[in-house]
């Protein structure tokens, strides 16, 4: 399998009044972990519903060569989802949730879970009432990671948790799941914080896609000048996609591709973060409709 998933023309309507996706095409291989970028309301949770089986849609969509509507069950015992409003019952201990998933989930590992746990404070006779808002989040991931799938997919799956819980999570994730063959998609906002885990980004603006690309193709296609103040306006002259001001006062502005060579000359080409490029493509309409 060339990919895991494909998705070709994808739209998916709210009733007649709501597009939440309009023709977004993409693909992701196998040992890919990918970042989907959107202001809210731009379609991630939409689109990430439909990869899972739960919204249908238009046009063309197979995740691990099944259909998700159709092949919902089939498909599930191969891919992970935690959705931004997962909860676990409060009620119950850590390890009677260990044992449910063994009876749900046919590719489950009671074991690895167990393995997993012990990179947390959680302990098996916890219960999750009695556990914190990032202690909780890290039981869940233990137990999607304890599944053999080849794919997981992640809705905010850090929302409201302390910098630590975040990286804890990020640091689980990477070191435990992915293993080049898998893959994961990570909707998230906090943008910085995951940016050097990931090796591709999808961004969407309003339903659309306005970029696809990984972030080593990203280097080569975007670049970014640091300038004096006093250069500013020649810089503006040649319309970057952004301008910005850095700490300590010097100017910078994104292009899509490189500047003409007088203008290069006017500056210091830097790294273009992904914080900033999201930001540049997704601010004005006019400028976000040229996909990779």
């Amino acid at each position: 399998m060339d990919h895991l998933i494909q998705a070709s023309e994808l739209t998916l309507r709210y009733g007649k009044a709501k597009t939440a996706l309009e023709r977004v095409s993409f693909a992701i291989p196998k040992g890919r972990v990918v970042g989907l970028l959107g202001h809210n309301g731009a379609g991630k949770t939409s689109l990430m519903k439909a990869l899972v089986g739960l919204l249908p849609a238009e046009g063309s969509l197979s995740v691990l060569g099944l259909d998700p509507r159709r092949q919902r069950n089939q498909l599930l015992e191969q891919l992970c989802y935690i959705p931004d409003v997962a909860v676990l019952p409060r009620w119950a201990r850590v390890h009677e949730l260990i044992t449910l998933m063994g009876g749900l989930q046919p590719r489950f590992s009671a074991l690895r879970a167990r393995e997993l746990l012990k990179r947390t404070s959680v302990g098996l006779n916890d219960k999750v009432k009695s556990l914190s808002k990032g202690m909780v989040v890290q039981l869940h991931l233990a137990l999607i990671a304890a599944i053999d799938a080849k794919v997981m997919i992640l809705d905010e799956p850090t929302l409201g948790l302390d910098v630590m819980s975040r990286k804890s999570f990020y640091e689980m994730l990477i070191d435990e799941w992915c293993d080049g063959e898998r893959s994961v998609l990570i909707s998230t906002h906090q943008v910085e914080e995951v940016e050097s885990l990931l090796s591709d980004v999808i961004m969407l603006d309003e339903g659309r896609l306005v970029l696809n690309i990984s972030l080593e193709d990203m280097d080569q296609r975007f670049v970014a000048l640091s300038h004096d103040p006093a250069t500013a306006d020649a810089i503006a002259a040649a319309h970057p996609l952004l301008r910005y001001r850095q700490a300590g006062g010097r100017g910078a502005a994104i292009f899509d591709g490189a500047p003409p060579a007088h203008v290069a000359e006017l500056g210091e080409r830097i790294r273009p973060n992904l914080v900033d490029l999201f930001m540049a493509l997704t601010r004005n309409p006019a400028l976000t409709r040229k996909e990779a």
